[in-house]
């Protein structure tokens, strides 16, 4: 088991800058910036992620767009008061970044987090009859701070999960994922809104 706590959250992704930066705030004079980055997965589709860097190690001012890129960092929450809620917002945190060249042809992405659950798991089956559990992890960070990340298990993971208390440590690998959904907007319509989430590859329960 880690025994640092900078290693409960270990993210590492190759893909394509798809944007330009956007100022997202400032820590003790260090700005930061958002871009979103498209990583090909085995099949023909992608993720896009929202990717969270600092000045300090990207030229903010550069147009990097189409580039490849290579980042290992952490993957972050925290929670947007947006009118009347709150919206658990999430982003991979660079803490190294390089241009990754273009004849490196390997598909990275890779998640593993430390944590512990923190809502009971959500088990259902597909229309397929696919298992499925949905799962809040918290993860330690430094300070005394937390990040709450959604996760999705399946299979025999997921009916694994699904009997796990809340509370429980749990070690958790596999691949950060955007999924596409509509929220409804009462009778004002909907929109169309992008998740992010840990898609598990395998769980282990820490007694």
């Amino acid at each position: 088991m880690p025994d640092n706590i900078m290693e409960n959250n270990q993210v590492s992704v190759v893909g394509r800058i798809l944007t330009g930066f956007t100022y997202s705030h400032q820590v003790f004079g260090e700005k930061f910036y958002t871009m979103d980055v498209t990583i090909k997965r085995m099949s023909d589709s992608a993720d896009c992620l929202p990717v969270l860097v600092s000045e300090r190690l990207l030229d903010v001012k550069g147009d990097y767009v189409g580039r490849r890129i290579e980042i290992h960092g952490q993957f972050r929450s925290y929670n947007r008061h947006d009118d009347t809620r709150n919206r658990l917002i999430l982003s991979v945190f660079a803490r190294e970044v390089r241009f990754a060249e273009e004849e490196e042809d390997e598909l990275i992405n890779r998640i593993f987090m430390n944590g512990y659950i923190c809502r009971p798991a959500v088990y259902r089956r597909t229309p397929l009859g696919r298992e499925i559990a949905d799962v809040l992890l918290a993860v330690n960070r430094p300070y005394g701070k937390s990040d709450y990340i959604p996760c999705i298990c399946w299979g025999r993971n997921a009916r694994y999960t699904s009997e796990l208390e809340v509370g429980r440590h749990v070690l958790i690998w596999g691949r950060i994922q955007s999924r596409e959904y509509v929220k409804r907007l009462g009778d004002n319509g909907s929109e169309k809104r992008i998740a992010y989430e840990v898609s598990v590859n395998k769980l282990e329960y820490i007694e």
